[in-house]
């Protein structure tokens, strides 16, 4: 089997995810995974694709990932291993799907309008 190459994508965080048979090393930005995501919360979230579909240490990854904050950053990562590991074996996706690991979360940051504070708050008002 070759490199399998995905894209995940949440909020404005673009994550490059390429996929191949090895020993469970993970990359992100040519650094380790957990020097990268300083919390065990957002290593967790990055390595629960693998623990769903019990292939943890069965794959190597490499990821390109910019854009966005590292919450962000670590569910684009998410949802690029969990596709990649999709096309790598189509009974991966009955584990994933009810996590909702193969869903694009559309939510984005309200635009701030004019003549507000923000995209919701406004400017305090005063009847005299």
């Amino acid at each position: 089997m070759s490199i399998v190459h995905k894209i995940g994508r949440r909020k404005t965080s673009v994550a490059r995810v390429y996929v191949k048979p090895g020993t469970g090393n993970i990359t992100i930005n040519k650094k380790d995974s957990k020097a990268y995501f300083g919390t065990d919360v957002l290593v967790y979230k990055i390595n629960q694709p693998f623990i769903l579909t019990e292939t943890v240490g069965q794959y190597d990854v490499t990821v390109n990932v910019f854009g966005g904050g590292i919450t962000g950053q670590a569910e684009a990562i998410r949802m690029g291993l969990s596709r990649a590991l999709c096309e790598i074996n189509e009974e991966f996706r009955g584990m994933l799907k009810p996590h909702g690991l193969l869903t694009r979360d559309a939510r984005m940051v309200e635009r701030k309008k004019p003549g507000q504070k923000k995209a919701r708050k406004r400017f305090q008002f005063s009847k005299r």
